[in-house]
């Protein structure tokens, strides 16, 4: 059971950047109602707007894989309360030729809990629990400097994977009555990766130690290509003095807007 099975989607032709520096000009994209959640008001993590002259990396896409789920929810909080060591995402978007922040850009994430079962799909790792169909799966509006907020937890991991996270960056969604979204374009599909040695040190905590399951590390991964943040892996800083007090991600991830 791993995300290169036949269920999963053929990587397409978009590219994503992923940029560093600071400040420029919004870029205006088409996006859901206002009134729709965002991370404007989000106090937990500050990130800066991306400057138009930054230098910017080109990397490919990665895998949907076999475990995506339409219907997910526009929240900034994913966890459901599913144990686990507390995970601060702060993803900025931008636009790959500008590299200006996109803002009311979704950015929708899904990922397995500490035990490596995804919602929709509990029991393919080898593990009896609850299964709701929506634990650890939702997205939120970028805010006018292209960040999205969401909180969620570390990842657990399943048979053939390293540790990750699954994106999509979609643009001109509409919000729907039940909390979701429908429409839109679907810009990016992409992976998020997690720093080997605090991956070590977070799978020694309960409930991730319990997980029966041999773990695939980043080396060994057959998706992740050792191309660092230009290949989605994550910025960690620690949210206090040991691994189980959780962590801060951060990525600027660009993607094509025409």
């Amino acid at each position: 059971m791993t995300d290169t099975s036949g269920a999963a989607h053929p990587i397409g032709r978009r590219t994503v950047l992923i940029a560093t520096g600071a400040t420029a000009a919004t870029l205006a994209v088409g996006a859901a109602a206002p009134e729709a959640p965002t991370t404007d008001t989000a106090k937990t993590v500050e990130s800066a707007p991306v400057a138009a002259a930054a230098v910017c990396t080109l990397t490919k896409e990665m895998t949907e894989g076999p475990y995506y789920l339409d219907g997910a929810l526009v929240r900034a909080d994913i966890t459901e309360s599913k144990p686990g060591v507390p995970l601060k995402l702060a993803l900025t978007v931008v636009d790959d030729d500008t590299c200006a922040p996109l803002s009311g850009a979704l950015v929708e994430i899904w990922h397995c809990d500490a035990l490596g079962e995804y919602s929709g799909f509990v029991g393919n790792n080898g593990h009896s629990e609850p299964d709701n169909g929506s634990f650890l799966r939702g997205g939120v509006l970028t805010n006018s400097n292209g960040v999205a907020n969401l909180t969620t937890i570390y990842p657990g991991w399943y048979r053939g994977r390293c540790i990750h996270i699954h994106l999509k960056v979609h643009t001109g969604v509409t919000l729907t009555s039940d909390g979701s979204f429908t429409g839109g374009r679907e810009l990016h599909t992409g992976q998020l990766f997690f720093n080997e040695t605090i991956t070590t040190a977070v799978a020694r905590i309960s409930p991730y130690s319990t997980n029966t399951v041999t773990r695939t590390t980043l080396a060994q991964d057959s998706i992740y290509d050792d191309g660092g943040a230009a290949s989605g892996l994550l910025t960690l800083t620690a949210l206090g003095s040991t691994a189980a007090s959780g962590y801060t991600g951060t990525l600027t991830v660009g993607v094509e807007t025409s």
